[in-house]
């Protein structure tokens, strides 16, 4: 048994605060009857409605996939471009990406079906990191890099610390490849941190998330996740540890 809200938000259809506000608001039925207590549990069996749509409740499904450049992490795209889900004609079940990563940014991204799940590996509370690779115009100093660890101030807020480290430079192109470690998603985070201190982006990889990385694995690659990688990924996101 399971409480209602928790079902709503595994479907994908509203998060878990949503899915409160609409029990509260009558918007949900249960075995056709509308339900207004959120302590309410509910069975695999009950049927359930979120404002008279039923909701499927799927298998969960959990995938890794090494994200392409040119290809859109969205479900859909209006303007017909390639979306990540377009990479998983076999999977019968509604997956959506875990988070994005720009369409020309590449690696790491997760897809699933289970809301829950997806809300625990985005939400900056749970302080999972991604390291992320760049090729950046401009060779960062000490100093620059010092104020990425700190903590830049973008237009919407200060960052929280990080690491950086430069792996390589090209003092003749004049650029360098270095790596950065966040917990954050903040819309093109990691894009707009190297511009803020004067070295921008030219090629961004994600190679992890939290302890998942790409090894092996080449463009467009992808895999599902193992029952014990989705199971330690919760208890990281859940301790801050992998148990």
């Amino acid at each position: 048994m399971d409480r209602l809200q928790k079902v709503i938000a595994a479907a994908g259809l509203a998060s878990r605060r949503k899915a409160e506000e609409m029990i509260k608001d009558g918007k949900v039925t249960v075995n056709g009857k509308t339900v207004t207590e959120l302590g309410t549990k509910v069975s695999p069996s009950d049927a359930i409605e979120v404002e008279g749509v039923r909701i499927e409740r799927e298998e969960k499904v959990y995938y890794l996939l090494y994200k392409p450049r040119s290809v859109l992490s969205a479900v859909t795209d209006d303007k017909g471009r390639k979306t990540v889900t377009d990479l998983f004609p076999e999977v019968e079940e509604r997956l959506y990406p875990v988070g994005r990563l720009d369409y020309d940014t590449t690696g790491v991204l997760l897809l699933t079906n289970d809301g829950e799940f997806a809300y625990q590996m985005t939400h900056p509370k749970f302080n999972i990191e991604k390291t992320y690779v760049a090729r950046t115009k401009g060779i960062p100093s000490k100093e620059q890099l010092k104020k990425l660890e700190r903590g830049v101030v973008l237009e919407d807020g200060k960052t929280a610390p990080a690491r950086a480290k430069i792996l390589s430079v090209d003092k003749k192109m004049n650029r360098a490849i270095v790596s950065l470690t966040i917990h954050e998603g903040k819309n093109r985070q990691v894009k707009r941190m190297f511009e803020a201190i004067g070295c921008p982006v030219q090629k961004l990889k994600r190679e992890s998330f939290g302890f998942l990385g790409l090894h092996g694995m080449n463009a467009g690659d992808r895999r599902e996740l193992t029952a014990h990688e989705v199971k330690q990924l919760r208890v990281l996101a859940e301790t801050g540890k992998i148990g």
